[in-house]
């Protein structure tokens, strides 16, 4: 058996069947999940593998990076397929993540397969991205370096802190087995946001508020990661 990552050893389950198999759990109120699986497919998908309460902030961002409004829904330019998975406890949501490289949802992993490229989304301390607790930084990681190239140059040219994470033993999304490197070519990207850069994102952020209450940060990085995504389509 190939040995887990490090971090997947604090997780309470062992993959997301392992969750979804647990009685104790009940979906729609412990969790949930939500995709958008376009007809014809889009060349890219957008991922929110730890959303809701869990790493707060990724399910808006995930929303709006595949080209809906985190609020309405409504498409606000080109959209791509999407998945999410949701914690909805008003406590103790961490309990319900699984590392990505042990996601084996089925929905997320058909979108993914199909897909030339895919963005995962995250949350992280600052303190675990090795930065001081006030940061608002972006560690910028995953097996595509040309997305990754073109994330880094395009968050920082939007004024944000930018951190190339390919050398980050934990947060930098090398893994062959993370979600977002299931990608047709077998690599993909993946952000994670420290919690200073999330919190600045919403005027009000609280599961309920967020969506409604999103800023100019907010903006300003969905824009820069949707150019990105549309720079590397542009590659192929």
């Amino acid at each position: 058996m190939r040995p887990q990552p490090q971090w997947a050893a604090l997780d309470v389950y062992a993959s997301n069947s392992d969750l979804y198999a647990d009685p104790r759990l009940v979906q729609r109120v412990d969790y949930r999940r939500r995709f958008k699986r376009h007809r014809p497919r889009t060349p890219s998908v957008v991922l929110a593998p730890h959303g809701g309460g869990i790493e707060v902030g990724t399910s808006e961002l995930c929303l709006a990076i595949a080209g809906f409004h985190p609020s309405t829904r409504v498409p606000i330019g080109q959209t791509h397929d999407f998945w999410m998975f949701e914690g909805l406890r008003p406590v103790a949501n961490d309990e319900l993540h699984v590392t990505s490289s042990n996601c084996d949802d089925r929905v997320a992993r058909t979108l993914v397969s199909g897909a030339t490229h895919a963005l995962g989304l995250h949350g992280c301390t600052a303190a675990a991205a090795g930065l001081e607790d006030h940061d608002r930084a972006v560690l910028v990681g995953g097996r595509d370096a040309v997305l990754r190239l073109e994330l880094l140059t395009r968050l920082r040219r939007a004024g944000f802190h930018t951190v190339d994470a390919a050398d980050h033993p934990v947060l930098g999304g090398s893994d062959r087995s993370n979600i977002a490197n299931r990608t047709r070519s077998r690599q993909g990207g993946q952000l994670e946001l420290t919690t200073p850069l999330r919190t600045a994102m919403f005027s009000e952020n609280s599961r309920s508020d967020r969506k409604h209450t999103t800023t100019e940060v907010f903006w300003d990085f969905v824009h820069a990661c949707r150019a990105a995504l549309a720079a590397r389509e542009a590659t192929h």
